[in-house]
Order: C-alpha cells, then structure tokens, then sequence
C-alpha cells in the first residue's frame, strides 16, 4: 500500500510539469519553431519543435515557469499566451493572430485573448474619437464632447479591468491585468484660498504607490515583460533622479520587502546590480558596489550569501574580494590614504594633508601612451588655472625598478611642478625585505600596495576629491576635469584650455 502511494505521487508530480502546449496556426509552413519564455522584459528559448501541417506541440518541461510565453515562428512573428501550469490548446492564422485566436483549451487564456480583443476594439474607437478631436480647437463645444467620449472609454476599460478581477480572483491573468494598470492618483490638496500645498504631491504620491497593484508575494510575475518594464520604469530617470543615494534609498527597501528565497528577490537584486554596473553616469558604479555588498557578500542564518542563486563559491569570493576594494573608491567615500617618497627618494608627501579646495588624485606610468599625452596636459591646467584656484594634483607614478629613472626623466622633461611620488625602486626593494621599517612609522600597507587599494588595473587614472578628501568624481578626462573644476568653482563662460578629444574620450 506504501509503495502504490508513493509512486502515485511521482506519478502527479511528474504530470504536474508535463502539460502539453499545443498550437495549430493555419496556413503556417512545415518548419522549426520556438516556444519562448519571459524573464523580465526580455525573451529566452524554452523548447524548440517542428511544426507539420500548421500544428506545433510542446510538452512543458520542469523548468518552464508560469509565466507569459510565446510562439516564435520565421520572421521573427510570434504571439504571446499566459502559462499557469495548464494544458494549452490554441488555435490561430495570420495575420492577425490574437484577434483569430480561438482557444479550446486553457482557461487562462479565454480570460486573456478576450480581454486583448476588448482592449484592441477600444483602442480603436478612442483612436477614431483622438483623431476627429484634432481638426478642432479647444474653445469647440464639439471639442470638449468628444474629450468627454475619450474619459468614457477610458473608464469603461477600467470597469471591464475591475471587474475581470473580481470574476477571475485567483488566475494568473488577473493578476497580470492589474499589474499593467498605473495607480490613480489624486489631486493635490489644496490650502484655503484653492491654491496647492505641494507642487510635488502628485509626483510623490504616484512614486509611493507605484507597486500597489503588484502582488509583490507572488513569484509568477517575474515571468512576464509588464514587470520587467515597471522595473525598469521605476528604477530609471523616469521616476528617480539618477544619483547613486537616490537610487539606493529605494533600492534597499524595496528588495529588503521579499522572501529571501523568492524569484522575486533573485530577479529585483540582479535587475537593479547588473542595470548600474553598465551605466554610462559618472557615480553610478556606487549603486552596483553597495548592491553587490549588501546581497551577494552578505550570508543568512546558514552561513550561505543571500545571492543564493550564485552556486560557483570561488567566483563569489572572489566578487566579493575586489567588491571590498571598490568600496573605497565610490562618490562620497573618503579613499585611503597614500603616503610616498618623492623624487627626492627621501621626501615623505601624501593627500590628506593638503589643505586645498579640491585634490586631483593622479595615477600614471611614464611608459604609457596615454599617460604620456595626458600628463602634460595635466601641467598646463595645473600651471595656468588650478594652482591659483587652490586646485592640488598630487600624482602617483609606476616608480619601481628600471620605471625610476623613466619616471623622473618624465618628470623633468615636462617640468612638472605639481607633487609628484612613487614607490620607488629602493623604497620598494627595501620595503620588500622588511615592510616594519617603514609602517607605521613613515607610511601604510595600502600605500605600497597603492594598485591594489585603488585598483589601478589601467593608467591614466583620475580621482577628484573635496575639501575633505572624499571622491566626487572619476574617471574623467582631462576636457571633462577642466570643465568639472570650472563649474565647481562656478566660474562660468571660463576659457576651455582643452576642448573634447574623441580619442581621449574613446579612451
């Protein structure tokens, strides 16, 4: 009796990932299709089969999760259905292919193909009532009649949305139909002579209850494109101002809020780390840093990191490893301090205590190309506007070994006068024999070991730092320096010594 109960529940675990997905497109060519599958707003293969005579069938494998799915034929023509763990059976013809859609089997679907046909048949009409409204003008009575049609539209497709809700409360598609709908928003409170309170209630209030219609509980959701786009909707400059704080402010809550094991926590945290790894904005690096901190070098009650889904433990340390790095060299992170010998090889100098304006932190190597056009450059911005605005640079050179020489043979050639040091080749040989000699007592780990703590991976390499040392901008060119420093000094319409250089910039 045991073992009869024990393989009838194989037997219904395993019909539990074996629906059958079949479509008939008439008139479709015998050819090799693909059924697709949404992970955010982005589409993957799922399965691949022939189709013979217009008819295509896909057995759903474990992996395909509920979700929102979609034939891919030749041409790059496909059309979408919902998948909740049901059978499917559709069927369909070009060109139109939701509007010839007939579904016979999936009750998912007959919801859904008729809420799309309504919404086409009202889009039409509101499109008819738009385009008579443009060839009058606002003081029209006419005008305002048809803008009263419009309203009626829009309110009869959130009646037929409303109520689909209420009809349909535990499918999939519901669930999908109200995450598509954008919050109402009130209008501003008003004081008592009728004049708003706050300009910025409406913008607030919508940026509040943004995810309200979205069941934040529910991990199918990850599978469709409408909460791919509201991700990327709300986490772009649409809604938040592209400044690292701003964007982590959000970013913490809003992935503290799910189950730790959820596809929703795996799918926001990726979304938002990996979106700002790959910006294109000064700063922004900070989000990615402080996301791959916070998550992936964290560890729950287990001992295993919260990024749960990252199973190579190597590639994780070492994420992690260069993450602490990173740390030290966002926006508004004060970086370590670096204390070395000038030319002089005698002369102790570091940055913290320069008490200029601002401190351009610079990091060459006299055998690199780019270094070798950018530094000089860096000398008549120095001579000829930041020393008399207060503005240091205090430049690090590759100083070791047979470097030391090509470094202050640079150095003299282009008359630098800005501070100049290195880990020079005895400081470095000698440090090499017995660090002690010299830290505490003259310097730091970090600062001999400057390339790692600052991850010079490639030079030049420019830091701009406030008053207080901290880091507000990076990465720049010598054009783009120039032009940061003048408006930070707000001095406006100042001569460009170095206008942009394509190369420079490719660089």
């Amino acid at each position: 009796m045991k073992q009869l109960l024990v393989i009838t529940l194989l037997l219904a675990s395993n019909f539990g990932f074996s629906q059958k997905i079949r479509f008939k497109v008439d008139g479709a060519k015998d050819t090799t299709v693909f059924l697709t599958k949404y992970y955010g707003s982005k589409l993957f293969y799922a399965d691949t089969a022939e189709m013979k005579g217009g008819v295509v069938e896909f057995t759903a494998k474990k992996d395909l999760k509920p979700g929102i799915v979609a034939l891919l034929m030749p041409g790059q023509k496909y059309f979408e259905v919902i998948y909740n763990n049901e059978e499917i059976n559709i069927e369909t013809k070009a060109p139109d292919f939701v509007a010839n859609m007939k579904v016979k089997k999936s009750e998912e679907n007959k919801v859904f193909v008729a809420y799309i046909n309504y919404l086409q048949e009202q889009r039409k009409a509101a499109t008819k009532i738009s385009d008579a409204r443009k060839l009058l003008k606002e003081g029209d009575s006419q005008y305002k009649r048809l803008g009263e049609q419009l309203d009626s539209v829009s309110k009869l497709v959130a009646a037929y949305q409303t109520n689909l809700q209420k009809e349909n409360p535990t499918k999939l598609v519901a669930k999908i139909i109200k995450m598509s709908m954008d919050v109402v928003v009130p209008e501003a409170p008003k004081d008592a002579n009728g004049k708003v309170i706050n300009e910025n209630f409406r913008y607030q209030y919508y940026r509040a209850h943004y995810w309200d219609n979205i069941d934040l509980k529910d991990d199918r959701l990850v599978n469709t494109p409408v909460f791919g786009s509201k991700m990327e909707y709300f986490f772009g400059k649409n809604m938040l101002v592209q400044h690292p704080d701003t964007v982590l402010s959000f970013a913490f809550p809003f992935c503290d809020q799910f189950d730790k094991k959820s596809e929703l926590f795996k799918y926001s945290v990726d979304y938002i780390t990996n979106t700002f790894a790959k910006s294109n904005i000064m700063g922004m690096d900070k989000v990615y840093v402080f996301m791959v901190n916070r998550y992936y070098c964290q560890n729950d009650a287990t001992g295993n990191s919260l990024a749960y889904w990252m199973k190579d433990k190597e590639k994780l340390k070492e994420l992690c490893d260069d993450n602490k790095v990173k740390m030290n060299l966002v926006q508004g992170v004060r970086p370590p301090n670096i204390i070395l010998r000038d030319t002089t090889d005698v002369n102790w100098r570091d940055f913290y205590s320069l008490k200029s304006e601002y401190t351009i932190l610079y990091f060459w190597d006299p055998e690199c190309g780019h270094c070798k056009k950018t530094t000089p450059k860096l000398q008549t911005l120095y001579e000829k506007k930041f020393k008399a605005r207060n503005v240091e640079i205090f430049s690090v050179g590759k100083a070791t070994n047979e470097d030391f020489e090509k470094w202050k043979k640079f150095i003299r050639d282009n008359k630098l006068t800005f501070i100049n040091v290195g880990l020079t080749k005895k400081l470095f040989e000698d440090a090499t024999a017995d660090p002690r000699q010299f830290i505490p007592k003259y310097t730091t780990l970090e600062s001999l070991n400057y390339h790692d703590t600052y991850d010079i991976y490639a030079t030049p390499r420019i830091f701009v730092l406030d008053k207080d040392k901290k880091i507000i901008a990076k990465q720049l060119t010598i054009s783009q320096l120039e032009d940061f420093i003048d408006r930070m000094q707000n001095i406006k319409d100042a001569e460009k010594l170095f206008p942009p250089d394509p190369e420079e910039e490719a660089h």
